[in-house]
């Protein structure tokens, strides 16, 4: 079984954003050499999320305005943040929008539904953060 490891880095020029990083991960698919087996795709930060959806800017934006009603920025409101940090909000977004994601691998691709895209959302940004794309299989 042949085993690939890449990492992808991101520093957000804001604290939320959400990013495709389909691309990324086909190249790393296609640099691996596995035809048949399975691609993850793990945000390595706790305050950032990988996750599977549609890529539309209005979707992207319903999902940052749902979030934020659930849990709003606030550097009062969370005991998380008497630790002298202000991300509590931030880490509970990641909670909801999952770390990881695993796709399989046919035929060389990655092998999608419909509309089907990965993403990295990103949700206490402005600092270098990484994500890990670990493949296995044949």
């Amino acid at each position: 079984m042949k085993s690939y490891t890449q990492y992808l880095w991101f520093n957000t020029k804001n604290r939320q954003e959400i990013i495709n990083i389909t691309a990324q991960v086909e190249e790393a698919v296609k640099k691996s050499g596995v035809k048949e087996g399975l691609c993850l795709v793990n945000a390595m930060h706790i305050t950032s999320s990988v996750f599977i959806n549609d890529d539309e800017g209005g979707l992207h934006h319903d999902f940052l305005e749902w979030l934020e009603k659930l849990a709003p920025y606030s550097k009062n409101k969370y005991r998380h943040n008497l630790t002298g940090e202000d991300n509590g909000d931030a880490h509970l977004k990641r909670t909801i929008m999952g770390r990881a994601v695993v796709v399989a691998i046919t035929q060389g691709r990655l092998d999608f539904g419909p509309w089907e895209q990965i993403f990295y959302g990103e949700f206490d940004g402005q600092r270098k953060k990484r994500v890990l794309i670990k493949i296995i299989g044949e």
